[in-house]
């Protein structure tokens, strides 16, 4: 079994931060209107992106998704204020670190 990077980052007021992985997957979920959708667009399982999301709603300690009812799929997925606000602070730290430094950031963010 491969090893799994797991990268929580804090700031001075304790907020975590988490890897690029589940920020693209809440990007697509933006942009797609559905998890399913933007899971496929990564070439990845819906059951992997799911878990994702579940795993980082644990540690955060708030809900990222929320679905929609009714359309014609049957409705799909948005995100919280709370998911648009962090993906926000996580992507200004993300760039903070990248202009610190690119050897950093290709180390810590890279490949997640």
């Amino acid at each position: 079994m491969k090893p799994v990077m797991r990268v929580f980052l804090y700031d001075d007021e304790g907020e975590k931060f988490f890897g690029e992985g589940p920020c693209r997957l809440l990007h697509g979920v933006e942009q797609y209107g559905s998890l399913k959708k933007a899971a496929e667009s990564m070439g990845m399982a819906y059951t992997k992106a799911l878990a994702m999301i579940k795993r980082a709603e644990k540690e955060l300690g708030f809900s990222l998704t929320e679905k929609m009812i009714g359309g014609k799929s049957g409705g799909g997925s948005y995100l919280t204020p709370e998911a648009k606000e962090f993906v926000k602070k996580y992507e200004s730290y993300r760039d903070a670190c990248y202009q610190a430094g690119a050897g950093i950031y290709r180390a810590i963010f890279q490949k997640q």
